[in-house]
């Protein structure tokens, strides 16, 4: 159907249709991004290296009750020799308003690779623990962390 100028018209199915893509990509479009900004946070930090998974262990409750405070601990196997230790400990988020949430350095005299901190999550997201080694190698472990009440978020209290 066109109207007297020639245009076309809208009818009701288009307005719906259109309505309805521009609400989909609202909610699928920052999803996309988040996982990309996570991805690029991680890959600065690894200078592009490729991250295996395994040698490193994430502990963090899988429901939090209260995401101002999160108890998180981070352990690496590594026999913590000069030839062989862990260098850097790096944790990083989905959608906190900062991907880089903490990072530790130890050396040989650490004499334990482990870090124990408490963190802030905006929301329900993944946590990713990546572990530098000596040898230039890196390692993580992700978890998927779901919170009750958020913390992090900007607006109305």
């Amino acid at each position: 159907m066109t109207l007297p100028d020639g245009s076309p018209s809208l009818n009701r199915r288009h307005i719906v249709a259109g309505v309805a893509g521009m609400g989909l990509s609202v909610v699928l479009r920052p999803a996309a991004a988040q996982a990309n900004e996570l991805a690029a946070a991680v890959a600065a930090y690894t200078q592009g290296a490729p991250v295996r998974a395994g040698k490193v262990k994430l502990d963090v409750a899988e429901l939090v009750d209260n995401g101002n405070v999160v108890p998180i601990t981070v352990t690496a196997e590594s026999p913590m020799t000069v030839a062989d230790h862990v260098k850097t400990i790096a944790i990083f988020n989905e959608k906190n308003p900062q991907r880089d949430v903490a990072r530790f350095t130890l050396g040989p005299r650490a004499g334990k690779a482990s870090v124990t901190t408490r963190i802030r999550l905006a929301t329900s997201q993944q946590l990713v623990a990546i572990a530098q080694m000596s040898d230039g190698s890196y390692w993580s472990h992700t978890v998927n962390v779901i919170v009750t009440l958020a913390a992090c978020i900007e607006g109305d209290p």
